[in-house]
């Protein structure tokens, strides 16, 4: 930087011819930069540098022109050096400015003292270190009005005007009696022996706030702030709207809606609430029961579109056939629960195409089908090894051999129901207590089965609930046997069976520790079977002797009155229990239910009322 401002003016083109292998004569550099160049600017002009005007004479009310004390080169070099912006030589505050101020030696600190720098400064003035990120300052309007002149002239100065102004004091933001303490020092440092221009005449104290105001203008420019959130006019909350929720929510909205509601109504809102109406997650479980437009082709489309069905229930579809069934078995072969009651235009085809195509199958559902035999019951034992969940009830022609396939193919079985199989006895019951320990539920209701079939379950240590209704030849011994030996029993049903007696009634209240329900409907039993319940069970909570002839008001009384854990209570048509002994006791314990037929009437009443029906009084009706 110092040869830039050096006295000569061919200093540059002496360091050029250097560089390019002159020999140049060594002299002595004299620049009034004494130390390292801190600020290193280049003035790059590419229009010629504008004339100065002849200063005029002879009028002393004019202030002295700005190149009147400007007599040496130094100062006429330090000149073109104070033509940048504030911004150069105060960055950001107060402590890089009496940093730079500090830098420069006594010639350029006295000009600093009697003049300010102007605020403009020409585009080409770029700083090569510190100076590159400074933003351009935008030129001056002019005005339009001289009263806009004064106002905008009194803001900031164009590069082209005379006057010079002194630097702002030291905070940077007023200028105030230390400015000028400054100028005073400035002139007596600097000039080079010129007369120093006289001060200012103190302003008037209104000029002085003006002043004031406009210098903290000009030295602390705070950036615009964004107005005020009260003074913008409130908005409407937006409406509500239940599509901003996401998809997830949405969904799990839509997985409490029936098929018909998700199908008929919500999917015809609009086109988003439709495609997430037919997301795969809707279309895993389908249940198609007692639905007739159900037909082949549209359960072959369901199929088509959706083949990650899990489970499907199709109960009452009559207008399905077998072909329908294997379709579906094909498109979907990880479907794991399969339910068809009451489907008996289908055969064995369809079951066969099930166990075929879904090995991974786990329920099977398919009661009262007159037309499935074992050579259903064969595959599904030998194809399907997860097999866990079975219903064949009322499929008369269903035997011992299909059943005992299951029973030695399918392992996992745990639950198993029959009703009213004729042609399956005690080899099938035997074959399951055998190769399935893993059963907990199993019922063989109006099967041929006696006490040597049923003795065997006592070996299935996981039996939690036994359904041995219409068991023409069970015995006493054999039931209270396996109350015994199934301690985690927690459900028996002995209706129907006229040879219960009051004896196998109380040791199943004393060994059926976690014994729950003990449901007797028509069994040989009188009072002394509540009472042993009342005296000896604490687990028994719902107990059921409707049909039974023998009981009386006594036998209701006592075990409502012992028994701590018991929550229900089934009286229907036991003729010698009298209703207003059930009043009483309605009012007595209210924590139990009792079920007769005049009390059941009464819940439904309380019910219906409940969900807004009322009678309707009218003749008509």
């Amino acid at each position: 930087m110092g040869h830039l401002l050096s006295k000569e003016a061919s200093s540059l083109s002496r360091d050029r011819r250097c560089r390019r292998g002159g020999k140049v004569s060594p002299r002595s550099r004299s620049c009034f930069l004494r130390g390292p160049c801190m600020l290193c600017f280049i003035v790059h002009s590419a229009s010629p540098p504008a004339q100065e005007q002849p200063l005029p004479s002879g009028d002393p009310l004019l202030p002295p022109p700005p190149y009147a004390a400007l007599a040496a080169a130094e100062q006429r070099a330090a000149r073109r050096l104070l033509r940048l912006p504030p911004a150069a030589w105060e960055p950001r505050g107060r402590c890089q400015r009496l940093f730079l101020s500090g830098l420069l030696p006594s010639p350029v600190r006295g000009l600093l003292g009697q003049a300010r720098l102007p605020v403009e400064v020409a585009s080409e003035m770029v700083c090569k270190r510190k100076g590159a990120g400074l933003p351009a300052s935008p030129p001056c309007k002019q005005p339009r009005c001289g009263a806009a002149a004064e106002s905008e002239a009194a803001a900031c100065q164009c590069p082209g005007e005379p006057q010079l102004c002194a630097l702002p004091a030291a905070d940077g933001c007023a200028a105030g009696g230390g400015s000028a303490s400054a100028r005073g020092a400035a002139g007596d440092s600097g000039g080079g022996g010129q007369p120093a221009s006289p001060p200012p005449p103190p302003p008037a104290p209104e000029e002085g706030e003006k002043e004031k105001e406009r210098g903290g203008e000009a030295g602390c420019e705070l950036p615009l702030e964004p107005p005020c959130d009260c003074c913008r006019e409130p908005l409407p909350p937006p409406a509500p709207d239940i599509n901003q929720l996401p998809p997830s929510i949405l969904l799990k909205i839509f997985s409490s809606l029936s098929l018909n509601e998700r199908c008929l109504s919500a999917s015809l809102v609009c086109k988003y609430w439709r495609d997430l109406c037919l997301d795969f997650q809707f279309w895993k479980q389908l249940d198609l029961s007692s639905r007739q437009q159900v037909t082949d082709e549209l359960l072959e489309k369901i199929a088509s579109r959706s083949q990650n069905i899990t489970e499907i229930n199709i109960s009452d579809c009559r207008n399905v056939s077998d072909r329908g069934v294997c379709i579906l078995a094909i498109k979907c072969p990880g479907l794991l629960r399969y339910t068809a009651y009451r489907c008996k235009q289908l055969s064995d085809t369809s079951i066969i195409a099930v166990a075929s195509q879904c090995p991974l199958l786990q329920k099977v559902h398919v009661g009262n089908q007159d037309r499935l035999t074992d050579e259903g019951l064969k595959q599904l034992g030998s194809k399907c090894r997860e097999l866990k969940d079975i219903h064949f009830g009322q499929c008369y022609k269903i035997s011992d051999e299909g059943m005992m396939i299951i029973a030695k193919g399918c392992l996992k079985l745990q639950r198993i129901y029959m009703q009213e199989n004729k042609l399956v006895t005690d080899q099938s019951v035997k074959a399951f207590a055998e190769h399935c320990p893993e059963l907990q539920y199993v019922g063989f209701m109006g099967c041929s089965v006696t006490s040597k079939g049923v003795i065997h379950l006592t070996n299935l240590r996981n039996l939690s609930s036994l359904d041995l209704r219409h068991i023409t030849e069970l015995d006493n011994e054999t039931v209270m046997e396996i109350v015994k030996r199934c301690k985690n029993l927690n459900s028996l049903n002995l209706c129907l069976n006229w040879i219960i007696n009051d004896r196998c009634v109380e040791v199943i209240a004393k060994e059926g520790q976690n014994l729950r329900e003990l449901y007797l409907v028509s069994c040989k039993i009188t009072d002394y079977a509540l009472i042993a319940i009342g005296r000896y069970s604490t687990t028994i909570e719902t107990v059921d002797v409707g049909w039974c002839k023998e009981i009386t008001d006594y036998g209701a009384t006592q075990i409502a009155q012992s028994s701590k854990s018991l929550r229900y209570l089934g009286l229907m048509r036991c003729d010698q229990v009298n209703e207003a002994t059930v009043e009483q006791l309605v009012q007595q314990y209210p924590h139990i239910t009792f079920s007769t037929v005049l009390q059941d009437c009464k819940r439904t009443l309380e019910r219906a009322y409940q969900m807004g029906w009322t009678p309707n009084m009218s003749t008509a009706s």
